[in-house]
């Protein structure tokens, strides 16, 4: 698997297993609490009712009373025997009530800050990323476009305005950020200026011409990767400066297509599916500024124990398929080559500019 691009200062972590355990603790001991609390206060009308000779209402109310230790007004033992029970009564029963309310205190304050650290070392992560792919939208286009980049090895930070995804997303070690990528905010939340790459997937044209624009204004260097759902969303997210625009449905019926009418073509573009166990893999590699290719011929290539088939060279907007073999290589090519996983890793490794290199190390 190659590390084509940004990733960040340490993946995230998944949910701890001790914390999550810690939380299990806290609501056991308040169940206990509570559980004892109710056995406590059923004992304490039974035991009034009968000592006291008092109608349940006024036991039950006698029990309460006590262990809330607010007082007795207009009902009170009368009896030696209930004066002594309620004696008992008092010095068990405070106890359990302050054990409970503590028990109810520590579970509810230690949520909330576990919840407020949880979202400020998110938020420290997210500030640390610097070369990143933010991904709009975490229905199945999203969900599926996040799996397989973090496959590949890249760093993603998802915008997802349904709260009830947020928990979600963290126990799975995801960063996020809560709120609609329609707000400036949440976009420079997600990291916007500093990211390589954003995907819109929300299924609202409207939206997703919206968002493109904002992330355009943002970072006018960001690629920016769009859902669209019928053509004159296409032409607008086009529009608006989106370098790629997928039709989900139309680029599904292709492939279907292409499967019966070409399925040895299909099986080949195979190849360049992002995470895939094939021996042989479809990539790209861009050539980094100081970097060990730079000013090498694609011949050098192989007799520098780089062994890799060439398919394209893409320079300054241009793509140039099958290119010769004394073709020059530069700062800031992409070239697309199909070759074994350690022959590409070799490649990767080697167009690594000297920026990448010092950051590396």
């Amino acid at each position: 698997m190659i590390l084509r691009n940004g990733t960040h200062k340490g993946m995230p972590v998944r949910l701890d297993a001790a914390l999550a355990a810690e939380d299990r603790g806290s609501a056991a001991r308040v169940s206990r609490a509570a559980a004892l609390l109710a056995v406590l206060t059923v004992v304490g009308t039974l035991g009034f009712a009968w000592i006291e000779d008092l109608a349940l209402v006024d036991a039950l109310y006698m029990a309460v009373i006590t262990l809330s230790t607010v007082g007795y007004q207009d009902v009170a033992p009368v009896t030696a025997a209930g004066r002594i029970y309620t004696v008992v009564f008092i010095m068990v029963g405070v106890g359990v009530a302050f054990y409970t309310v503590v028990a109810v205190a520590e579970f509810m304050l230690e949520g909330r800050l576990r919840h407020l650290m949880g979202r400020r070392n998110m938020h420290r992560s997210i500030e640390s990323l610097r070369d990143h792919v933010i991904v709009c939208g975490f229905g199945r286009l999203g969900r599926s476009v996040v799996d397989a980049l973090e496959e590949a090895g890249s760093a993603v930070v998802v915008i997802e305005a349904e709260a009830d995804l947020e928990s979600q997303l963290v126990q799975s070690g995801r960063l996020c950020v809560t709120g609609s990528a329609l707000d400036d905010s949440v976009l420079r939340a997600a990291g916007i200026e500093r990211a390589r790459s954003v995907v819109i997937a929300t299924p609202s044209d409207a939206d997703n011409v919206f968002i493109a624009l904002s992330a355009r204004e943002l970072n006018p260097d960001v690629a920016i990767h769009a859902r669209a759902e019928t053509d004159a969303g296409s032409r607008r997210l086009r529009l608006a400066g989106a370098e790629q625009v997928i039709g989900v449905h139309a680029i599904a019926g292709q492939r279907i297509a292409n499967a019966i009418v070409r399925p040895a073509v299909v099986d080949f573009l195979e190849l360049s599916r992002v995470g895939g166990e094939a021996p042989i893999d479809l990539e790209e590699v861009r050539v980094g500024a100081g970097c060990a290719l730079c000013d090498w011929t694609l011949a050098d290539l192989v007799g520098r124990g780089v062994h890799v088939n060439v398919v394209a060279v893409r320079r300054d907007g241009k793509t140039q398929l099958s290119p010769a073999e004394s073709e020059t290589l530069r700062a800031g090519d992409r070239i697309v080559v199909v070759g074994d996983k350690e022959n590409l890793g070799r490649l990767a490794t080697l167009a690594q500019g000297s920026n990448a290199a010092e950051a590396s190390t």
